[in-house]
């Protein structure tokens, strides 16, 4: 039987209003995007953002979409890069009111939807937790019950993204999160305190035998050391999707 393939809509740039900027960290924030126009996402996308000076020069960017699919509003995390093109304005120069150039969404193959089932397991470092930080608010939204968890690794604990509402969804249908923190931590602490490694993956789960759908992002050499050691565990390489940044 021939499959029909229809035609994709063209991925166009759109101009979106600065409704406000949200401080998540000494280095992050997240901007926040009235949606008019928005055609919709699907958690883990990204979209490409545009920056044009006066001179005409243009600079582009790719950053992953932090909200999820059903918010009303649209929303970037971004980490500032103190020698980057772009960064640097979007977290020190925009403010409420300015327009924006993003194009999107894009990408495909590092999404996730409920129907999708799981269990989930979910591995970030850095600002690698904005993509799963969509899923896991797709997940509140829809108000579902699969099995999730989560190990985000960050320098410090205020380097760590999202961190007051992770805590509170925490424990709630089925979520678990785990933080370790590599460099250094607050008194009292009870995590991890180390990089991600085969030990700690295991511990956290879920089994192989589950067949747990894998989602690793951040930095290449913490997404390559991540996919190794959940190889190396049993997972099969089929399971696990991989987004990977590094410097432009």
């Amino acid at each position: 039987m021939e499959r029909l393939t229809l035609p994709r809509a063209p991925i166009v740039w759109h101009e979106m209003t600065v409704l406000e900027l949200v401080e998540e960290s000494a280095h992050a924030k997240t901007i926040v995007l009235d949606r008019s126009g928005w055609p919709g996402h699907v958690a883990g996308q990204h979209v490409d953002v545009r920056l044009t000076a006066e001179d005409g020069y243009q600079a582009e960017r790719s950053y992953s979409i932090a909200s999820a699919p059903e918010d009303e509003r649209l929303e970037l995390t971004v980490e500032r890069i103190d020698d980057g093109e772009v960064s640097p304005y979007l977290t020190d120069e925009l403010r409420g009111g300015d327009r924006l150039e993003l194009r999107g969404p894009v990408g495909g193959h590092f999404t996730w939807r409920v129907e999708d089932g799981g269990p989930l397991l979910l591995v970030a470092g850095g600002s690698g937790l904005v993509p799963l930080m969509a899923m896991i608010r797709h997940r509140a939204a829809r108000e579902s019950m699969i099995d999730t968890r989560l190990l985000a690794s960050s320098r410090t604990w205020d380097d760590l993204l999202y961190r007051d509402e992770l805590s509170r969804m925490s424990g709630e249908r089925g979520l678990t999160t785990q933080f370790t923190l590599t460099r250094a931590q607050p008194p009292g602490w009870s995590g991890f305190d180390r990089r991600v490694d085969a030990e700690m993956l295991t511990l956290i789960g879920p089994r192989v035998s589950e067949r747990p759908r894998i989602f690793v992002c951040g930095p290449t050499a913490f997404v390559e050391s991540v996919a190794d050691a959940l190889v190396g565990i049993g997972h099969p390489p089929g399971s696990i999707h991989a987004e990977r940044f590094g410097p432009s």
